[in-house]
């Protein structure tokens, strides 16, 4: 068990340092008290961020690593100049999830939320309700909550966590609450079909005291469960469902009751369904509706969940990290309800294998859109494949155009702009930071 006790002195060195989940993991750890250090290939503002609260951080992979234990990202391989040369140096190689793992086991009570869709934003809520009431609560989020950030502590009594899917790496937790969002197909590089991938969600199950799951997902609610959410069915439920702005009230109804109204504060109906996942989970954990109703309030959104960032031209921009169809689909019919003129569409697939294994649903979701931009492939851990590339998903999407480099998409962009336009960028690569690189500039007061 990586506890203080049995690191102090000796240090924690992180592959990979400035991805979300592993700069969560090293303020974790340095706010016990453990020494951290850490590398990355590029500057980024989890780096950043790290480098304020005091942790070493070095740019590249040359530096010599002295700690005893090195931790790892899912990204990189043991071949990595690092990893091998402190495998043969004998030092202790831990992988992210087994980290993660490791320190959930030093919490009473463990809440961790899967789903190949929300994972991020439940957490960020379920934190929130914890927050608002003053319990102690460690939080481990995969995104930046616009008020927590990616990592919050205020003791640790409880520990809430996002629960990957991704290689399998949420079945490292073993949590007294558990909540399953939706089951999608989705990485499909290690996984052969849907029916793993679901084997794999009834093994995270099997690992948790009790189980939330999404009454409206057809495989979910198939699961033995402790209670269920959802809209048209499930044991909590949202009724009088209203909007306005696309932030949406509903009141919450507990096995046919109606027991408390709910107004959220972030936009997108797909939030009504994550604030019953989050309200479930925390009644499980003996939190009543009023409290549980403050905490749901309190929260304002994540970064890259809807974000509006600033404009291009004077055209509003919003950008999202939807990368799979169901996600694209929401963010977009969010997008047409607020929007007065046309949503213009910018797309950056995100790796090659979810987008060759899943292209008919990235067609049918993608021409949905006027003209939609294409921005180059993020191809993250993969090696290029035509037939997952950008380039195939132009070839069946004869509405699109392509941006090869920032400079190319800020010309498609100006092309057809119009007054009432709102520009959604999408993706979960580098598309945001190349977004923001092109926003009109604020003007600063003399």
């Amino acid at each position: 068990m990586l506890s203080e006790r049995k690191t102090k002195g000796r240090g924690v060195y992180f592959v990979g340092i400035g991805g979300v989940s592993m700069s969560a993991l090293a303020l974790l750890l340095h706010g016990r008290g453990i020494p951290v250090r850490g590398s990355d290939c590029a500057e980024g503002p989890f780096t950043r961020k790290l480098k304020r609260e005091g942790i070493g951080v070095s740019i590249g992979e040359e530096e010599e690593i002295v700690e005893e234990t090195v931790v790892y990202t899912g990204a990189v391989t043991t071949a990595h100049p690092q990893l091998s040369a402190a495998a043969k140096a004998g030092k202790r190689l831990v992988g992210r999830a087994e980290l993660l793992g490791k320190i959930a086991e030093e919490y009473p009570h463990v809440l961790s939320v899967s789903g190949c869709h929300g994972k991020t934003t439940t957490t960020s809520m379920l934190s929130h309700i914890f927050y608002a009431n003053g319990k102690p609560f460690t939080c481990h989020i995969g995104g930046e909550d616009l008020t927590l950030g990616n990592y919050f502590r205020s003791g640790d009594e409880y520990f809430v966590t996002e629960a990957c899917e991704f290689r399998r790496s949420f079945l490292t937790l073993r949590s007294e609450v558990g909540v399953i969002l939706n089951c999608d197909r989705d990485h499909t590089d290690c996984y052969k079909d849907e029916e793993e991938l679901f084997r794999a969600y009834e093994s995270f199950a099997s690992n948790c005291k009790k189980l939330v799951v999404n009454a409206d997902d057809r495989r979910a609610r198939t699961l033995p469960h402790t209670l269920s959410f959802g809209v048209y069915a499930g044991d909590i439920r949202a009724e009088r469902i209203a909007s306005e702005g696309e932030k949406y009230a509903f009141t919450v109804v507990e096995k046919g009751i109606p027991v408390v109204r709910v107004r959220l504060r972030a936009v997108g109906r797909v939030h009504v369904y994550n604030a019953l996942a989050a309200y479930s989970a925390a009644r499980l954990s003996g939190l009543g509706p009023e409290e549980i109703r403050r905490g749901l309030e309190s929260f304002l959104g994540v970064k890259r969940r809807f974000e509006r960032v600033g404009t291009f031209l004077g055209t509003p921009v919003v950008c999202d990290y939807a990368h799979h169809p169901r996600e694209i689909a929401a963010a977009l019919s969010t997008a047409e309800r607020l929007s007065v003129g046309t949503v213009r569409v910018v797309f950056q697939p995100h790796t090659y294998t979810r987008t060759r294994d899943l292209l008919p649903s990235f067609v049918e979701v993608l021409r949905r859109a006027e003209r939609p931009i294409l921005y180059k492939t993020y191809s993250a851990r993969e090696k290029f494949d035509f037939a997952g590339s950008a380039a195939m998903l132009l070839s069946r999407v004869p509405e699109a155009v392509y941006a090869q480099s920032p400079e190319v998409l800020k010309r498609r962009l100006a092309e057809k702009l119009e007054e009432g336009d709102l520009i959604l960028v999408l993706g979960a690569g580098d598309i945001d930071a190349v977004a923001r690189s092109l926003l009109d500039k604020t003007p600063t007061a003399d």
